[in-house]
C-alpha cells in the first residue's frame, strides 16, 4: 500500500489536466457542430442524407491511426493548409496541444452527430423553434451524445499520438502516458492511469443513465 501512495505522490499529473482540458475543448467543439450539422442533415434528400452521413460518421469506424494519418497529411507544414495557417496566422498544429484538439474532436464528433441526429428524428420534426422547443424535447439524447463525446476525446489516443506527438507538459495525455509507462513495463504506474481513467469512464456513463433513466420516468 505504501508503494502506490509512493507512486501517487511521484505522479507528474500534466497528463490528466492535458487530457481534462483536451476533452472539454473538444467537446464543446463537437457540441455545436454536431447538433448544427445533425439539424442540417434531416433536411437533406435521402440519397445525400447517407452519402453525408457515411462521411461525417467515418473517423466512428476508422482506426484513430488512419484519421491520424490524414490529419497529419493536412496539417503539416509541408502540406498547403499547414502552410497557409503557419505563414498567414503563425498557427502550429503539429505536435501541439491545438493537435491534441483537433484529434479529440475528429474522433469523437460522430459520437455527437449520431446521437443528436438520433434525438432529433424522436422529435416532431414541425417544431420551429430550435433551441427553445427542438433542443430541449431531444435533451436526453444530445446529453448522452455530449457525455460520450467528452469521454471518447478524453481517451484519444491514435490519431492524437501521430499528429500532437508525446511531449510531456504540453501533448502528452493519459492515454499516452500509459502506453509509455507500460513499454517500460512500469505496471504499478500503469494500473493508477487505467484506474482514474476507468473511474472518469464509468462516472461518465452513470452520469447518462441518470439523464436517460430520470427522462424515461417523466
Amino acid at each position: 500500500m505504501s508503494d502506490i501512495i509512493s507512486i501517487i505522490n511521484s505522479l507528474d499529473w500534466s497528463p490528466l489536466w492535458i487530457s481534462i482540458k483536451t476533452g472539454i475543448v473538444a467537446t464543446v467543439i463537437c457540441f455545436f457542430a454536431g447538433i448544427y450539422t445533425a439539424r442540417k442533415a434531416m433536411d437533406l434528400k435521402p440519397s445525400l442524407k447517407a452519402v453525408i452521413d457515411g462521411i461525417l460518421t467515418l473517423p466512428m469506424v476508422l482506426p484513430p491511426t488512419v484519421a491520424g494519418f490524414f490529419l497529419l497529411f493536412i496539417f503539416s507544414k509541408r502540406r498547403p493548409v499547414g502552410i497557409f495557417l503557419w505563414d498567414n496566422f503563425n498557427i502550429k498544429v503539429v505536435q501541439s496541444w491545438l493537435g491534441c484538439i483537433i484529434a479529440a474532436s475528429v474522433i469523437a464528433f460522430p459520437l455527437m452527430y449520431r446521437n443528436a441526429r438520433a434525438a432529433f428524428e424522436l422529435t416532431d420534426i414541425n417544431l420551429e423553434i430550435f433551441w427553445r422547443v427542438l433542443i430541449p424535447t431531444a435533451g436526453p439524447g444530445i446529453a448522452s451524445g455530449t457525455i460520450l463525446t467528452f469521454a471518447r476525446a478524453l481517451g484519444e489516443y491514435g490519431a492524437t499520438s501521430m499528429l500532437a506527438g508525446n511531449i510531456p507538459g504540453k501533448t502528452a495525455t493519459i492515454s499516452q502516458r500509459i502506453a509509455m509507462v507500460m513499454q517500460d513495463q512500469d505496471y504499478a504506474t500503469g494500473g493508477i492511469w487505467v484506474a482514474i481513467v476507468m473511474l472518469i469512464a464509468f462516472l461518465a456513463v452513470f452520469a447518462m443513465n441518470l439523464i436517460t433513466t430520470g427522462k424515461s420516468r417523466k
